[in-house]
């Protein structure tokens, strides 16, 4: 893990085309703001591992009903 100190305004460049930017500072919270191409998704982590989880379900189940079929 790279870990970089930044102020109000500063940014971070990523790839040559993500760019993350520090728009505010408030107590314990930074609000970062994203630019990257239409086609890069940005998922919060929290939200990220829900679509994994479901994904991993998902496949599970149509793996079950495929063995069901063979029986």
């Amino acid at each position: 893990m790279l870990a970089l100190t930044r102020k109000k305004g500063e940014s971070l460049i990523i790839d040559n085309n993500i760019e993350f930017t520090i728009l505010e500072i408030r107590g314990d919270q930074v609000k970062i703001g994203i630019t990257a191409p239409k086609q890069v998704p940005i998922y919060r982590k929290e939200v990220y591992v829900q679509i994994e989880n479901e994904n991993k379900a998902a496949v599970n189940a149509k793996n079950l009903e495929k063995l069901k079929k063979l029986l």
